[in-house]
């Protein structure tokens, strides 16, 4: 079977499974218990939500050539506050927690907004599903160089070896089948890979013994703007 076939195959499977789970919740849905009611209400919501952003960030990978995706000054910590905002309660609902800290003294970088933001969503997102109950995944922003380095740590399941090569030797080129990680993992740093190519970043990975970081570099912006 060719990379390009399984990759497909791992992205309907990927996609499949919120499909799945929102059945199940519809189906065993007690209308006579509120409390049931809005708790499963929640759920369906926030399954729901990070479906249609992968199908959206599947959707953009298509158009990536046809000059939507501008690339621009862009303040690397607002963009990370947005996402921190949006999963917020995602940690919270699972019991988790997401710290962030600034040590960047370049606030700009190269890149488009939309597609960075979906990169550290994507990072941020696998954290969540793959972290112990109770525990804080780490969201790091720091200077590397002449490039600033944007670092999601998680405490989830090791990745395989063939895995972690492909994505540090930019190899990544379909979404890839992670045994300890289903459930878009995969096709979540597949979209990252393609993101970070198109705006001349760099993705990888560090692994350690209790769980992975995840990583983008980018390029420092040195034009002047009054939000940095």
């Amino acid at each position: 079977m060719s990379l390009e076939v399984n990759g497909i195959f791992v992205a309907a499977h990927e996609l499949k499974a919120p499909l799945s789970l929102m059945r199940q919740l519809a189906l065993s849905l007690d209308p006579a218990d509120p409390r049931q009611v809005e708790n499963y209400q929640e759920k369906l919501v926030s399954v729901s939500e990070r479906a249609l952003k992968q199908v959206s960030d599947l959707s953009k990978i298509a158009r990536l050539e046809d000059g939507l995706f501008a690339l621009e000054p862009v303040a690397v910590r607002s963009v990370c506050d947005e996402v921190e905002a949006e999963l917020k309660y995602l940690f919270r609902f699972n019991s988790r927690d997401l710290d962030v800290r600034y040590t960047n003294r370049s606030r700009l970088v190269v890149a488009n907004r939309d597609l960075l933001r979906s990169v550290i969503y994507n990072f941020c997102a696998n954290a969540v599903r793959y972290s112990s109950a109770e525990s804080t995944s780490r969201l790091l922003v720091n200077d590397a160089k002449d490039k600033v380095k944007i670092t999601v740590r998680d405490f989830g399941p090791a990745l395989s070896s063939d895995v972690f090569d492909r994505l540090n030797h930019d190899r990544l080129d379909a979404p890839v089948d992670i045994s300890f990680r289903p459930d878009s993992s995969g096709l979540g740093l597949y979209i990252a890979t393609k993101f970070a190519r198109f705006m001349h970043a760099n993705v990888g990975a560090v692994r350690h013994t209790d769980g992975t970081s995840f990583f983008v570099e980018l390029p420092v912006s040195n034009q002047a703007s009054l939000f940095s």
